[in-house]
């Protein structure tokens, strides 16, 4: 099928979200096991014990789950204080999290911290701009505030636009007033798939959002194909994705194409298809790309083509470089849970 979908439902009892362009499988969001603390979540954390020579702060968080601020300078066992979730702790390890809080919606973020009211880069032109200032200084007239526009905004109605903004507003205030305390609380949860879709995907060209939508697009054969650690690549060359507990490999092959630019052919089609199949397996952390042989004079092409492929993608991702091997390093946020863990037990 031609287009975009997304498509809401539930998947082995999970809730769920797939985004589909063109018969393919684009991103896909589920539900992970009911004891994960989300991103995006945010605590009344209580202060426990520093880190010395590191200098984060250890926390208490509700139910006994521990966290872990990086930047702790200043604080002491105890204070209670403000932090969301950044990504899903490791196994065995804190929950990681931030005292610069976000309050992220559709069209607008809402930033306590960092007063000043931006627009995204990604629209560049100027009535637009000045469209989307206006309306953004008119509701937040008067506010201590900082305020971040999406991209997505340009696509807005003026009064949807104000209406986001003034929601998230609020909504940064009613929990910031609750940050004195002397027991850790839960103050706003994450995201589950279905709000994080309709606040991060663009909007398609069909939604279904009626029980039975992943058997009407296809999407279970589809999570199946995901699940696989083998990417199928055009001209019958293929990638394998492996995680590992210490990082994600990634394998390059070209298949049965024997010509003097398969390597480099392959190569080009991994670095394009690589952050999808990243994003859909919710896999981040180290990475480590073992590319099929070509010549070192296309090294420079190979990673251009990384970096466009990347620089679209929207979980921030550092291109390291080549190692003395000559394979490429990368490091991903870790946003998501992967795939394998969030699935895992489940028939």
């Amino acid at each position: 099928m031609k287009g975009s979908v997304i498509a809401l439902d539930h998947y082995k009892g999970r809730m769920a979200a797939a985004h589909i362009v063109d018969g393919r499988l684009e991103d896909l969001l589920i539900e992970p096991p009911e004891q994960v603390t989300l991103p995006g979540a945010i605590f009344r954390a209580i202060c426990d014990r520093p880190l010395k020579g590191q200098g984060g702060m250890m926390l208490r968080l509700p139910d006994g789950e521990t966290g872990f601020l990086r930047q702790g300078k200043g604080l002491k066992p105890g204070q209670s204080i403000l932090v969301q979730v950044t990504g899903f702790a490791e196994d065995g390890k804190a929950v990681p999290v931030t005292q610069k809080l976000l309050f992220k919606s559709r069209f607008a973020i809402v930033t306590p911290d960092a007063p000043g009211i931006n627009v995204s880069r990604a629209i560049r032109d100027d009535e637009e701009r000045v469209r989307l200032l206006d309306i953004a200084h008119e509701v937040m007239d008067g506010a201590d505030e900082g305020l971040i526009l999406r991209s997505i905004a340009a696509t807005g109605a003026d009064d949807e636009i104000a209406d986001d903004i003034a929601q998230m507003l609020e909504l940064s205030r009613t929990v910031r007033a609750d940050a004195k305390g002397q027991v850790p609380e839960l103050l706003l949860d994450g995201a589950d798939p279905h709000h994080q879709a309709w606040r991060e995907w663009a909007t398609p060209d069909q939604l279904d959002d009626g029980e039975g939508s992943f058997d009407r697009h296809g999407v279970v054969d589809l999570i199946s194909e995901t699940r696989s650690v083998r990417v199928p690549l055009p001209g019958g060359a293929f990638a394998y994705v492996e995680p590992t507990h210490a990082l994600v490999a990634v394998d390059v092959n070209t298949g049965g194409d024997s010509s003097p630019a398969a390597g480099l052919k392959a190569n080009i089609a991994t670095a394009q298809a690589l952050p999808r199949a990243l994003r859909c397996r919710g896999l981040g952390g180290q990475i480590i790309i073992d590319f099929a042989p070509s010549p070192k004079k296309d090294r420079r092409q190979i990673e251009q083509a990384l970096r466009a492929a990347f620089r679209a993608d929207g979980i921030e991702t550092s291109l390291v470089g080549w190692t003395t091997l000559g394979n490429f390093e990368l490091q991903r946020k870790r946003e998501r849970m992967s795939l394998r863990a969030c699935l895992e037990g489940l028939k």
